[in-house]
């Protein structure tokens, strides 16, 4: 396993619309090892193969309680309304105001191939949107409302600090 580096805004792989994974073998293993492991190192919620340079329908989510792996992942149904900061491991140092759903459902493939559904509430919801999205070429910064002002994004980085 190791880590992969993360692309940055204005990469052109960021904008490419991302094809089917068709073969579940010990090559997707070892990009979705790698992306859990670059994941955790990064410290982020979500990653999808697009941001390491992967124009594959892969991502991962850490729900806090285990780390969700997305194989040609669709939504199912999304119901309710939520608006709260996001940020990117693509666009670092930006955090923006998103509306999102506030509750997601998810048909994917595991690594072997086999379907199963997930559902999500309001990180974890607005996690899946957010990935899925890097997965057809958009970045979060095409919804911003609003970035956060210098002074809101240190009051973040302090109310982090202060968790860790």
């Amino acid at each position: 396993m190791a880590l992969r580096n993360i692309l940055i805004e204005g990469e052109p792989a960021l904008y490419k619309v991302s094809r089917e994974v068709t073969k579940f073998n010990a090559r997707l293993h070892e990009l979705i090892d790698d992306m859990i492991d670059t994941l955790e190192d990064a410290n982020g919620v979500g990653l999808a193969a697009p941001q390491v340079g992967v124009l594959r329908r892969v991502v991962v989510v850490d729900t806090g309680e285990e780390i969700l792996e997305l194989v040609n992942p669709v939504i199912l149904e999304q119901s309710g309304e939520q608006s709260g900061q996001e940020g990117c491991l693509s666009v670092p140092g930006k955090f923006g105001i998103v509306t999102r759903p506030n509750v997601v459902k998810l048909r994917a493939q595991d690594r072997y191939g086999d379907w199963y559904e997930v559902e999500g509430e309001g990180l974890i919801a607005r996690g899946f949107c957010h990935e899925l999205e890097h997965l057809d070429g958009h970045l979060y910064t095409e919804k911003v409302e609003r970035y956060l002002t210098p002074e809101e994004l240190q009051a973040y980085y302090d109310a982090a600090e202060e968790e860790a």
